[in-house]
């Protein structure tokens, strides 16, 4: 019986470069052109304890005086640090108070690799305390691409460390560099035996998926379905049992044999056990001499999820402390309000050329593991938490209780104002403050995004980037994401504060009629250094997102008559992915079918959402992993956990539409595969599930870097596999991948393991809908 992937792709797509001293590039976009990173297979194959390394003899030995048993020429420090050889190792004592990794270095240069050739690399290290460190080999010059990349933890007692990689071109002068700073107190390193040799063996990196039956690792509800994926070689049902937390078997049945699944390169069988409804902890599925993760059955889980999945935001706020007794071991100063060495977000001036302004953009969330903020992304992040407030007070399984003053721990808590409109007003009144002011050229038009002049490292707390800070561009679809949006919260606030609700419908027409003077002016697709471009050519959708907003607020001829004209109103707009920050036509047409208005044919657009949902419906239970995405060529975007939880979201408001028990069942089947039900075996939200996502990519949650520093908070949605694996670290370990296993939990692996706003809001939504069920 196996366990692998038995499907490969095609060789993915080119990855972006890394910039400056070792930095990885992160990026959110899916489609733009991308240089091909000169980096290839790396495994970590080895972490033995205490004595130095002994050398291999049957390959020439690529680094020099790697022993120091005579000095240590010719390794090279930064100025900040003595190298001192006197005891045969290589030892430095390492400053505090520095920020970035690269602000200390131990290097050699001048170390030749041979295209195709396989090497090891090894070394032994000792530090005092133990810290994180960065090993990589590289290019000695901008752009830094990485040949070889790891962040061992070095112990007071000392390690030997062992890596292979492939050299994929020729290169006389690669440079070996341990970066040793960004720790806040002093501390001692010491190096010995470091090595370099051709001839190794490629290793392969072998996931490790735990047990062959995949279950929710959280829990099912009662009353809902319960379904499990066994993982076989073999072709005839087999028998299963359910076991409670006693021991004693509760239900058995036999499995369902679904063949080759194409979307993890496995045999796989289905078990079905919804029959049983008893609430309990502890059960586990056994099968072909597999015991599963044990799991609950129950439902308080979701209504926690919904707390800690908004709870999320404020940690990602910009330009507030976040207060430790608030979110403990997350606290940390304000991040960008103009305190040393902050240059701050209160006077930020624009991109050479774009403007002679400056203005106050604070406040706001950052958009993911960097420091930027994005008014397209920051759009339909705060649309949806909006949408889930809205919801719960339409349909009548709605629980807006839930999102009472208080719930979630803010410092605005006790205002009298709900919680989620707490971190929704957060957020809007950033994309408020980046509208063009009036007597401006394109007055009234959105900046697109600002964020920091030059990519910055891992890790960096948001108060210690010193970078600085520019607006770009105003974008038809930033200004059209900015009128939407305050078109709704002009609505979602005016009972509780009605001169921000004003001020809002205010900004929204203006955005409106700036967009319609300029409908043509996208964002660059080049514009990517310091941060994503976010680009998009085609600003239909978002048109027609903005008008049926500004519709549901003000019910006026001109806006309904612009949502009739569309052709997106009539037209096939659910595609594989249902909605995302790039196309946006869906969630008009989703507000529409949802809100209460007088819009004629209003029945045909809800028939419209009822159909989109039957097909993802169908897409699902067609799938032998119970997803309702189904890519062509099984082709795994990038974010595709957002994906799959979006298209959920379709499903979702299907049953708010005709309440169908087969759509909420669904929206439950979804979710199995978010929290283990996966070829992986592992729950994409951080702190749910016996196994889970933990090392999301972060400056600040970043404790794989730096263990004084935590890892994301619980409720973090992990991106998710992605076929095109564009980052360094996916391409070395998932190359030739099935869509399935196209992931790993590394903090470099911005292409398969990001965080971000986006991808928090649909998971906090679909969250309170089934928390609103109320039932088992």
């Amino acid at each position: 019986m196996h366990d692998q992937p038995r499907g490969v792709l095609p060789t993915p797509g080119a990855a972006r470069p890394s910039k400056g001293p070792g930095v990885s590039i992160p990026s959110r976009r899916r489609t733009v052109p991308l240089a091909v990173t000169a980096v290839t297979a790396l495994t970590a194959t080895a972490l033995t304890a205490a004595t130095p390394a002994q050398a291999q003899d049957e390959a020439p030995e690529q680094i020099v005086n790697g022993t120091f048993d005579d000095g240590h020429a010719p390794w090279w420090g930064t100025p900040n640090i003595t190298l001192d050889s006197s005891s045969q190792q290589l030892c430095a004592d390492i400053p505090g108070g520095t920020v970035n990794p690269w602000d200390v270095i131990i290097g050699q240069d001048d170390v030749p690799l041979v295209a195709g050739e396989t090497y090891e690399y090894k070394f032994f290290a000792t530090a005092t305390p133990n810290k994180v460190i960065r090993a990589l080999i590289q290019l000695p010059v901008d752009p830094w691409t990485q040949f070889m990349a790891a962040n061992p933890e070095v112990s007071v007692s000392g390690n030997n460390y062992t890596y292979t990689f492939t050299a994929p071109t020729d290169l006389p002068n690669a440079q070996v560099a341990f970066q040793v700073g960004g720790s806040t107190d002093p501390w001692r390193l010491c190096l010995d035996d470091v090595s370099l040799r051709g001839g190794a063996e490629p290793e392969e990196y072998v996931p490790d998926t735990g047990p062959r039956v995949r279950v929710n690792q959280v829990g099912y509800l009662p009353k809902g379905p319960k379904n499990a994926t066994l993982v076989t070689d073999a072709t005839d049902p087999l028998p299963w049992k359910l076991y409670d937390s006693t021991g004693r078997v509760v239900v058995n049945g036999k499995t369902k044999p679904r063949g080759l699944d194409e979307s993890s390169g496995q045999n796989v069988h289905s078990i079905t056990f919804s029959r049983f409804v008893r609430p309990g902890t502890g059960y586990t599925l056994v099968t072909d001499g597999e015991t599963s993760h044990p799991f609950e059955i129950g439902t308080s889980f979701y209504t926690q999820l919904r707390a800690d999945a908004l709870k999320f935001y404020y940690t990602q706020r910009s330009g507030i402390e976040i207060r430790d007794e608030l979110r403990p071991g997350y606290g940390r100063p304000a991040g960008h309000v103009g305190v040393a060495p902050n240059q701050g977000d209160t006077a930020v001036p624009c991109q050479p050329g774009v403007c002679d302004y400056t203005l106050d953009v604070s406040g706001g969330w950052y958009d993911a593991g960097d420091h930027g903020k994005y008014v397209v992304n920051g759009g339909i992040s705060v649309y949806q938490l909006m949408n889930e407030y809205e919801r719960a007070l339409r349909v009548h399984q709605g629980k807006p209780w839930l999102q009472r003053d208080g719930v979630l721990d803010l410092p605005e808590s006790g205002n009298k104002l709900p919680d989620i409109l707490d971190e929704v007003r957060w957020q809007q009144e950033f994309l408020l403050k980046m509208q063009v002011p009036a007597g401006q050229p394109l007055a009234g038009m959105a900046h697109h995004k600002i964020h920091d002049a030059a990519w910055t490292g891992l890790p960096l707390l948001p108060h210690l980037d010193s970078q600085l800070r520019e607006l770009h561009p105003p974008s038809t679809a930033a200004t059209l994401n900015l009128a939407a949006t305050a078109a709704q919260a002009a609505r979602v606030f005016k009972p509780y504060d009605a001169a921000f609700a004003d001020r809002n419908l205010d900004a929204a027409r203006t955005a409106w009629a700036a967009a319609k003077a300029n409908p043509q002016m996208y964002a660059d697709p080049a514009d990517a250094i310091g941060g994503g471009p976010y680009d998009d050519v085609d600003v239909t959708d978002e048109f027609y997102w903005a008008a049926a907003e500004l519709y549901l607020t003000t019910g006026e001829r001109e806006f309904r008559d612009f949502v009739l004209a569309s052709p997106h109103h009539t037209g096939d707009i659910f595609k594989e992915g249902a909605f995302g920050w790039q196309w946006t036509a869906p969630l008009g047409r989703m507000a529409l079918a949802t809100t209460p208005s007088d819009l004629p044919g209003w029945w045909q657009v809800r028939a419209s959402v009822i159909e989109a949902a039957d097909r993802y419906l169908a897409t699902l239970k067609a799938h032998p992993y119970g997803i309702p995405y189904a890519p062509a060529g099984n082709i795994y975007d990038w974010g595709s956990n957002s994906i799959i939880v979006n298209n959920a979201i379709v499903i979702a408001t299907a049953y708010d539409l005709t309440g169908k028990e087969k759509y909420r069942d669904g929206v439950l089947q979804t979710m199995d595969y978010i929290f283990g039900r996966n070829a992986l075996n592992i729950s994409y939200v951080t702190g749910y599930g016996t196994v889970s996502s933990q090392n999301q990519h972060s400056r600040w949650y970043a404790r794989q870097l730096n263990p004084e520093l935590p890892n994301p908070p619980r409720g973090t949605l992990a991106g998710g596999p992605n076929s095109s694996i564009q980052d360094p670290v996916a391409q070395r370990l998932l190359t030739g991948c099935a869509p399935q296993f196209c992931y790993v939990d590394d903090i470099e692996s911005w292409a398969t393991n990001e965080l971000t706003i986006n991808w928090n809001a649909p998971l906090s939504w679909i969250a309170a809908f089934i928390a609103d069920q109320g039932r088992g």
